[in-house]
């Protein structure tokens, strides 16, 4: 693992019961402010990608950078009869584990601590998720070829936005604590010009680009 993976690594060990949080059911004013207007990208991507992994009945899902694992026991609920996050921090995945156990869908998750990069991935999966995720990689054309090559269905990407005061506003966060990359439209269209063969739809939603390719 790279210096920046590692700091990335250490960083989200030690976020990850916050991190998890950020996903409870808090209904303050403050909570319902923040959600609103600062993490609507999270809710946003969250939604459209449960919804695009439709029909899931019997799917197999590889969650990447699957954090506490809400995604992952989402769609194990919604009928995924394999679902595979990975994750290069161990919190995150011993906490991905207790939300599968406490859902009742441990038996269709597996959580594990990978590199996504450096380490090998069996198979290939109907669908691939890499929420949230693209923003700490400093190769992002090696990992899309990655995510492609491991998927026979849909892969679904969330690239956050150079633009806007919450990009400059999390670029000043993240200073100290671990490599941040954010991306423009020109980018992007880079990033994807010759990549796999699949068909790429991108949509803007708040503060990220919304990626799916479809095999």
């Amino acid at each position: 693992m790279t210096v920046s993976a590692n700091r990335t690594s250490e960083f989200f060990h030690s976020y990850a019961h916050d991190f998890n949080a950020i996903y409870g059911n808090s209904n303050t004013f403050v909570n319902r402010w923040i959600n609103r207007y600062l993490r609507a990208s999270m809710r946003l991507r969250y939604e459209k990608t449960i919804a695009g992994c439709n029909p899931i009945e019997g799917k197999s899902v590889l969650d990447i950078g699957c954090g506490p694992g809400h995604y992952s026991v989402a769609l194990a609920k919604n009928g995924a009869a394999r679902v595979y996050g990975i994750d290069f921090a161990d919190e995150m995945i011993a906490i991905a584990s207790q939300n599968a156990a406490a859902s009742g869908v441990e038996g269709r998750c597996q959580f594990a601590r990978h590199d996504f990069l450096a380490d090998p991935i069996d198979g290939k999966y109907d669908y691939t998720v890499a929420m949230g995720f693209m923003d700490y990689m400093a190769d992002p054309r090696k990992t899309i070829e990655k995510v492609l090559s491991v998927t026979k269905g849909k892969a679904f990407f969330s690239f956050p936005t150079d633009r806007g005061i919450l990009a400059w506003q999390r670029k000043l966060r993240y200073k100290q604590r671990c490599p941040l990359y954010l991306y423009s439209q020109a980018q992007l269209d880079q990033l994807f010009s010759g990549v796999g063969r699949g068909q790429l739809r991108r949509e803007r939603i708040a503060r990220d680009y919304f990626v799916t390719v479809t095999m």
